[in-house]
């Protein structure tokens, strides 16, 4: 999410929005690829799909603002591979998704992700989505906060600021996805990031960007998926457009376009030594997924509307019910693979020039060849349709559920689900780490933190504060 109207009372700033939609993680054990086990605190990485590794490092124990050490003992565990972003420091001030999802890959990817935070109310994303146990994270908190060590910094105040400069001074990015001219209003713009630390990357998300008539307004990613284009298309003809989905597309672009962005920057910076601004609007990230519509309509001037579960380009090509109540997907997309599925259905001769073996013969009779299609999968189960289709080579599958995908050998073969033991709540399973390197493969180290619970440990060891000062700053209510 691009930030929320939340944070005015967070950080007392006039911050994006982004809609998020929390889905409810089943927890099992079994099935999936298990990274933990209970009282240990395991790494989901190093690894190849369908490996099952585990730390040797104790549970990380849940801390509060406390006067004394925050951070969780040192964890002892077996040495491993130097991940692509090791020595890369990261600052994430965002809120929500969209900027701090990069910081997420990042941080997967050997990053030191410090999550910059109100020392009261800290990311209003620690309230959103499935409450759990732990008063301070909810399910997506947990997954979507993953690998970050949480510090807290009252930024409303002066000395705050100042603070935040210092780990600036420190750090290689800085991610922030207010809406554009809160962090000046910080006195935190580029002219003062730049100059504690001119080789800083500086990470910008917002609704609709930096620049631009609409630019103060807010960015949520609902909104994004109107206006950059998206929600037009979902649904069917003459319908009500529907929401493309129930999380927020647009949040998890725009982070992906931010890490891009982030480690070209990186790349310019070892050839320069100079530091640069990001600027990525959601809107922006969504309209650029949107095919050839903005050729289409520059050339011809065709307006791309709704197709329900088809495409204007190929059929069949949509959603099918099977005889059971289910649903498989099937994608005819050349001539050869239509011959393909008349051969599963025992019906070789739809794919005979004189009936529908040429794609603008199916296009022309679209509704037909839908029906004869929609005719064949209802009278099979779903078993069925899948391997007959799968034995003529046929682009098919099936439309799963989360319940379909905990049970399904591909999902755990590749450990795409990733088991972790969480304080408190026994064993979380969550999305896995994507992109697969074969050298370098990322990890999940931990779980959304608790509330500043790096603070001392980076007051400390990083700003090398004394404990007299930290306890005062503690005291002003500053961290």
């Amino acid at each position: 999410m691009g930030g929320s109207e939340a944070l005015a009372v967070v950080f007392g700033g006039k911050p994006t929005g982004a809609y998020y939609t929390a889905i409810t993680l089943m927890v099992r054990r079994g099935g999936a690829n298990v990274v933990a086990k209970a009282g240990k605190r395991a790494k989901s990485g190093n690894q190849q799909p369908g490996e099952t590794t585990m730390s040797d490092g104790e549970a990380t124990t849940e801390t509060t603002n406390s006067e004394g050490p925050e951070l969780s003992q040192s964890q002892e565990h077996e040495p491993e591979p130097k991940l692509p972003m090791s020595g890369v420091r990261v600052l994430d001030l965002g809120t929500f998704l969209a900027g701090p999802h990069a910081a997420s890959v990042l941080g997967e990817f050997g990053a030191e992700v410090l999550k910059i935070e109100h020392p009261i109310a800290g990311d209003p994303m620690r309230r959103f989505g499935t409450p759990t146990k732990r008063h301070d994270a909810t399910l997506a908190w947990l997954s979507e906060a993953r690998n970050r060590k949480s510090v807290t910094i009252d930024l409303r105040q002066q000395e705050g600021v100042q603070l935040f400069l210092k780990l600036v001074a420190k750090a290689d990015v800085l991610i922030e996805n207010f809406r554009p001219g809160t962090m000046e209003e910080w006195g935190l713009g580029w002219p003062e990031l730049s100059q504690a630390n001119p080789r800083l990357i500086f990470l910008r998300v917002s609704g609709y960007g930096q620049t631009g008539p609409y630019r103060r307004r807010s960015g949520f990613a609902h909104i994004a998926h109107a206006f950059g284009g998206l929600s037009y298309l979902a649904g069917f003809p003459g319908e009500t457009p529907v929401v493309p989905g129930t999380v927020p597309f647009g949040d998890y672009f725009s982070g992906l376009y931010g890490a891009i962005g982030i480690m070209m920057a990186l790349r310019h910076r070892d050839k320069t030594g100079r530091g640069q601004i990001i600027d990525i609007a959601i809107y922006e990230s969504v309209f650029r997924q949107l095919d050839e519509i903005a050729a289409s309509y520059g050339l011809f001037g065709k307006v791309r509307e709704r197709e329900g579960s088809g495409s204007f380009v190929a059929v069949p090509h949509g959603h099918f019910r099977t005889q059971d109540d289910k649903w498989v997907a099937i994608a005819c997309t050349t001539d050869k693979m239509f011959e393909r599925l008349a051969e599963a259905m025992e019906r070789p001769e739809l794919a005979s020039s004189a009936l529908y073996g040429q794609q603008r013969k199916r296009l022309a009779a679209r509704n037909e060849v839908n029906q004869i299609v929609i005719e064949w999968v209802g009278s099979l189960p779903r078993e069925d349709v899948l391997n007959r289709c799968l034995a003529c080579e046929v682009p098919v599958g099936k439309l799963n559920s989360i319940a379909d995908i905990f049970e399904d050998e591909h999902f755990q073969a590749r450990g795409n689900l990733v088991e972790m033991e969480e304080p408190g709540l026994g064993e979380v399973v969550v999305p896995g780490v994507v992109p697969t390197l074969s050298a370098t493969p990322g990890r999940i180290t931990n779980l959304g933190p608790p509330l500043g619970n790096a603070t001392y440990e980076i007051m400390r060891e990083l700003l090398e504060l004394s404990a007299d000062e930290i306890k005062r700053l503690r005291q002003r209510k500053i961290i």
